[in-house]
Order: structure tokens, then C-alpha cells, then sequence
């Protein structure tokens, strides 16, 4: 039966080159394709939301694609989880709408960046954590996250922006939350250019550790200056949660 599927996805991006499919390296996406096209007996694409970074990982991705089969979406499902790799699920496989696409019907993002600052070695989170060496100040970091708040030009916070395409963005919610060692910075927001939410929490531990005041992001919006940032946060402590649709 030929239709258009939705999938569910979670994946540890560790040793990956990222979502995005890349000749003669392992990707989520290239795993995920190999997969289908076993199933299908033909070549097909999956579509994913976003494109998530080398060694990012996400407990929340969704993606389409476009299968002519004979199997109901739960039997779908079990096929893939069968023959992916361990570092990769799909929780869910329903029917969808002909014309979903999961990137351009996408409407909000969710994602947690997780921080250690714990004395101890995060011997069993150190593939899931940036470690500090000292513990941040959150009362700064929660003033400093106000000013990201609304919508703004984040040139000053991408990692390459592309003159022909708009770095404007909407960022509705910044949560800065402590479970113990870890802290937990939650972003949600209808979309993030090319590694934003890590340049944007290397700059909440700048100013967090007193190497920069709260005001200065301020500053980063209006020139749109990357110089200006702080560091673009390692990979790992990343995930994308959650992705909305109308």
C-alpha cells in the first residue's frame, strides 16, 4: 500500500556526521535510508525535520517518507528497529497526510542542552554533558537569557550565515533548570539556523563564569556580530526534544 509516513526518532549521535545523509560516512538519515530501501525493494528518501549536527542527538526527531508496502505502520516500525543500529530508534511509525513534510510544515523546536559542574567526573553522562570546571552563576545567565526573548536577527549567533537567506528567529521560551550536577538549558523557538542553540549557551556560560556581562547579548543581536558570542558549545550536550506541528 502506497502512502506517506510519519516517523518518530531517537537517536545518540555519538560518532555520527550528523542527520544529513553524506557519502561514506555513517549519518541518521543514510542509516534510516538503508533501512527503507531494504523494505521498499526501492530507493527512497526520508525527510527529516532539521539536520541535526555530528555528534548531536535527539530524543524527539521527525521524519517522512514515502513507501509502497504491504505492512501496517506497527509492522513498519518493527522492521526498521530490527535492522538499525543500536544508537538509533523509531518509537512510532503512523499514516500521514500525501503532503506532510516534516521539515516545511514544522512550526517549534525544543531543545535541552545539558551542563555538568559537579566535583565528580560524569563518568556515565560524558557522552550527554559538557563538564565545567566551576559552577555558573544561573542568576546572570536567566538575565542574560531575557534579552534572546521575542523575535531577532541572530547572525551574531550562527555559525555561518548566508547572506541570501534570513537569520531572523523567534525564541518564545529559554528555561535555565538545576537537577542536581547537571544544569539544564531548555530552548523553544520556530526555528535555529546553523548551530545557534550551542553559540547561544556558550555565551549563557560566558557570562554565567563572569567573562562577560548579561547586557552584552544585547550588543551580539544589534551588530550581529559572531566575534562578540561566546564559544559554540561541544556537540554532545545537545538534543533536540521535541518538534511542533499545527
Amino acid at each position: 500500500m502506497s502512502g506517506n509516513y510519519k516517523l518518530l526518532i531517537g537517536y545518540d549521535g555519538t560518532g555520527y556526521s550528523g542527520w544529513e545523509h553524506k557519502d561514506g560516512r555513517d549519518t541518521i538519515q543514510g542509516k534510516l535510508q538503508a533501512v527503507l530501501t531494504r523494505l521498499s525493494g526501492g530507493e527512497v528518501s526520508v525527510i527529516g525535520a532539521g539536520r541535526t549536527d555530528a555528534g548531536v542527538h535527539a530524543k524527539g526527531m521527525v521524519a517522512n517518507v514515502h513507501l509502497d508496502v504491504e505492512l501496517s505502520p506497527e509492522q513498519i516500525r518493527d522492521y526498521i528497529n530490527r535492522y538499525l543500529p543500536e544508537t538509533i530508534t523509531v518509537y512510532e511509525v503512523r499514516e500521514a497526510a500525501e503532503r506532510f513534510h516534516a521539515r516545511y510544515h514544522a512550526t517549534g523546536k525544543t531543545y535541552c542542552y545539558t551542563l555538568w559542574d559537579g566535583k565528580a567526573k560524569p563518568v556515565f553522562e560524558r557522552k550527554y554533558v559538557w563538564k565545567l570546571e566551576q559552577r555558573p552563576d544561573v542568576v546572570a545567565m536567566k538575565a542574560a537569557a531575557e534579552y534572546l526573548l521575542g523575535t531577532h536577527d541572530f547572525a551574531g549567533f550562527c555559525k555561518n550565515p548566508q547572506k541570501k537567506k534570513s537569520t531572523v528567529r523567534t525564541i518564545d521560551r529559554i528555561a535555565i533548570e538545576r537537577e542536581q550536577e547537571k544544569l539544564k538549558v531548555i530552548v523553544h523557538g520556530d526555528g535555529f539556523l546553523h548551530h545557534m542553540v550551542r553559540i547561544i549557551v556558550g555565551t549563557l556560560v560566558e557570562i554565567g563564569l563572569g567573562h562577560m556581562e548579561p547586557a552584552q547579548v544585547k550588543q551580539i543581536l544589534e551588530t550581529g556580530d559572531r566575534s562578540l558570542a561566546g564559544p559554540t558549545a561541544p556537540a554532545q550536550g545537545l538534543c533536540l526534544m521535541e518538534i511542533d506541528y499545527q
